[in-house]
């Protein structure tokens, strides 16, 4: 063997070496990288610069079960599951109650995800009766908030903040909203996703793009 050769090897060796790691460490990396990303729901503006801006949910007030004020602040950093509903509806109001409570129960404890159940009967709904519809259900007062305020700003944030009802209406005595929809929020307060909150199939999906959400989060934290 000659001395090129002997001095050849070496380099070879550390030439599949370094090729075999980075194939490694590219896998790795992708394996971390969510499968897809959920798109954007809502109407879209163009700005000069050709950036998009998504449809984002308006700043909003209300309070919760436990008396709190609720306001965006809340939702700050968060991915969040909304609906809307009353407590003494009969009809698909308990359905959708059981399948966000099967939701809470996935997700317990996630300092990242909210649920907020907005009464569309804030006349009737008061706190203590949000307090109780709560503990039926489960719910951990840090993680799903029942929220009631004044009716006008209730309706008009399903419609044109979440856009979980298409019907016209000011949230004036003769306007009602029963919608069986649910939307997914980002942490920037974009929709990522609308389902049928009687639906066990479409709230199975509900929580794989949760999930979804929150690791495209982890992979765009630790890829910066």
């Amino acid at each position: 063997m000659t001395r090129l050769q002997k001095n050849t090897i070496p380099v070879f060796l550390l030439s599949a070496l370094l090729v075999v790691f980075l194939v490694f460490y590219f896998i790795r990396k992708q394996k971390k990288q969510p499968l897809r990303s959920l798109p954007y729901y809502g109407e879209k503006i163009y700005s000069g610069k050709r950036d998009t801006v998504y449809h984002r949910v308006p700043d909003f007030e209300f309070m919760d079960q436990s008396g709190k004020k609720v306001t965006q602040q809340r939702v700050k950093n968060k991915v969040y599951v909304v609906d809307y509903f009353f407590t003494t509806c009969q009809s698909i109001c308990p359905l959708m109650s059981n399948q966000m409570e099967r939701v809470a129960g996935k997700f317990k404890g996630n300092p990242e995800l909210l649920f907020l159940s907005h009464t569309v009967n804030p006349e009737d709904d008061s706190l203590s009766v949000l307090k109780e519809y709560a503990l039926k259900h489960h719910a951990d007062p840090q993680q799903w908030l029942f929220l009631t305020g004044n009716k006008k700003a209730l309706y008009s944030l399903a419609r044109k903040g979440y856009l979980l009802n298409a019907e016209e209406g000011n949230g004036g005595a003769d306007d009602f909203i029963h919608t069986q929809n649910l939307a997914l929020i980002d942490k920037e307060r974009h929709i990522r996703g609308f389902y049928d909150g009687t639906d066990s199939t479409d709230i199975n999906r509900l929580m794989i793009d949760i999930q979804l959400l929150l690791d495209e989060y982890s992979w765009k934290e630790k890829t910066r």
